[in-house]
């Protein structure tokens, strides 16, 4: 049984996203500050983690940014914020996903199952190959120039799907779709906060990238080396 830790201050908040999730199936975990939610996770050791972005003492970024640290178990973070930023900021501490409050309960567990479902899916055996970087998918490892890659799953899906399909043009909507198994409108712009940490990864320049091309007015490709 997958194990979810559920961290946010809101105690109705909380008592509702435990209630669906043990009803989906899963283990559930609860938090309701940013201390506490560091020590259930190095104890509990969850699959994924719900994290809220304003927690009081220890924030939701500081959070993130400790468990990528030790980590690279899905995040999706929860935030009342509306401005785009806050939530770009969040992917790209290295959350998988984020759900803006006030939220159906509903769309929460479906993109919890989303997540789970293409991190621990069985993925295929075929090294991919492009350049100085080789995917192991099965193994769930990347390798840059002989050196092994630290990615979160959705950078590591995303790369993935770029790289089965080398000089493939697409949009922020498709790898939307392809990363996450669900595409909203006014979603697709979080793709550039992982085109952004990708690149990091890979050494890549924004402005003259090697492997990770930018299509104007269209999307990303992946260099054909």
């Amino acid at each position: 049984m997958d194990r979810i830790l559920v961290v946010d201050d809101e105690k109705e908040i909380v008592k509702l996203l435990k209630a669906y999730l043990e009803r989906a199936g899963y283990q559930v975990v609860t938090a309701d500050d940013g201390r506490l939610a560091l020590a259930k996770f190095r104890a509990e050791h969850p699959d994924l983690m719900i994290l809220d972005l304003m927690l009081p003492g220890l924030d939701g970024i500081e959070v993130c940014k400790a468990v990528r640290r030790e980590s690279d178990i899905p995040i999706i973070m929860l935030t009342a914020k509306v401005e785009e930023s806050d939530k770009i900021l969040g992917l790209e501490l290295g959350a998988d996903d984020y759900v803006t409050k006030p939220f159906s309960p509903r769309e929460v567990v479906a993109r919890v199952n989303a997540v789970l479902r293409r991190t621990k899916g069985q993925r295929e055996e075929e090294v991919l190959r492009v350049g100085g970087i080789e995917m192991y998918p099965q193994k769930h490892a990347v390798y840059l120039d002989g050196k092994e890659l630290s990615l979160t799953p959705t950078e590591f899906d995303l790369l993935h799907v770029f790289m089965k399909s080398p000089g493939r043009v697409f949009t922020r909507l498709q790898l939307l779709e392809k990363v996450q198994g669900y595409a909203y409108d006014g979603y697709e712009r979080t793709i550039d906060a992982h085109i952004k940490n990708l690149r990091k990864h890979l050494g890549d320049s924004s402005r003259s990238p090697r492997y990770i091309l930018t299509v104007h007015g269209v999307g990303y490709k992946m260099a054909e080396e």
